[in-house]
């Protein structure tokens, strides 16, 4: 290789290549995790019961209509 190429040593410096980043371009729809986006339902652990999610409410905030237990993501 010439000098002054801008290559620098084999295997030094930044940009390796691939393997930079993490996931497959998953979306942010469903999953029970925050950011999981608007749609879908909020579900009660203790008895089952599922209730339309609402967009800016943590279903951890919601209380189950039957039992009064606080609701998770479906």
């Amino acid at each position: 290789m010439p000098a002054g190429d801008g290559t620098g040593p084999l295997g030094q410096g930044p940009g390796q290549g691939r393997g930079v980043g993490k996931g497959a371009g998953r979306s942010r729809k469903g999953g029970n995790r925050p950011g999981a986006g608007p749609g879908g339902d909020c579900i009660c652990p203790s008895c089952g019961a599922k209730v339309t999610h609402q967009a800016g409410v943590p279903c951890y905030f919601v209380n189950c209509p039957k039992c009064g237990t606080k609701m998770v993501r479906g």
